[in-house]
């Protein structure tokens, strides 16, 4: 697993809003994130967490200032370019995002393919990242057969199929009860003890707390506070 250390230094974005008017998501941001750390992105809605982790994986492309992930230059970064940036790291989205006509397994194998990996390098592969989320016995499982946490599983035994040494999630634990989000989290602890940096973006208070990691807080559009056991520091 290479290293990938991503700086972000005075990164703005501003959308479009009608023909004359605009509206700044960031504004100003500046953030080093080395690699192996695992970062809390908390905030009010519509702070620019989200936002944020698009920069990275290049759905939104920055309006002023430089952004780096590993050898990558997001702010010159052609578009033909971006799908090996992707390759580099794991996207969890809060709506899974899984195929409903293809099993567990075939979910994975599915991404395995995109990523062009080789059939016997996929038949090893996927057991271990199954055997991670704790998912083996429903690798035959059709999506609609499982609970949302199982499904939160499958999608971040996807997200790190390729060994990538990013791993972005949004929301992992919204849509979850406290016990099964709690699950989640360990999932995402265990990749960062293998060595991937882990950025999440939560509204989860309880998480936060409990695990007491790197917090970086986003206010209306920037960075308010970045404390390296922090809190969650909001109401829930």
């Amino acid at each position: 697993m290479q290293a990938v250390t991503i700086e972000l230094s005075h990164v703005g974005v501003t959308y479009k809003s009608g023909q004359a008017n605009s509206v700044s998501a960031l504004g100003d941001v500046s953030l080093c994130i080395p690699q192996g750390d695992f970062v809390f992105l908390v905030g009010p809605t519509g702070a620019g967490k989200s936002t944020l982790l698009k920069l990275l994986y290049q759905d939104v492309r920055p309006t002023t200032g430089a952004i780096t992930v590993g050898e990558f230059d997001l702010a010159h970064l052609r578009q033909r370019e971006v799908p090996k940036l992707r390759r580099r790291m794991g996207i969890v989205l809060q709506d899974y995002g899984l195929l409903p006509q293809r099993t567990v397994w075939e979910n994975i194998a599915f991404a395995c393919q995109v990523l062009g990996q080789r059939r016997r390098d996929i038949r090893v592969r996927i057991p271990e990242v199954l055997d991670l989320v704790g998912m083996t016995h429903r690798c035959d499982a059709f999506p609609t057969e499982l609970s949302g946490g199982e499904q939160q599983r499958v999608a971040i035994a996807r997200a790190l199929v390729n060994h990538p040494p990013l791993l972005l999630a949004d929301e992992p634990t919204g849509n979850l009860d406290p016990e099964t989000g709690a699950g989640v989290m360990q999932v995402l602890l265990e990749a960062n003890r293998r060595g991937a940096t882990v950025i999440c973006a939560t509204h989860d208070k309880t998480a936060v707390d409990r695990l007491r990691r790197r917090v970086v807080a986003v206010e209306k559009g920037q960075i308010a506070r970045d404390e390296p056991e922090g809190m969650y520091g909001y109401e829930a």
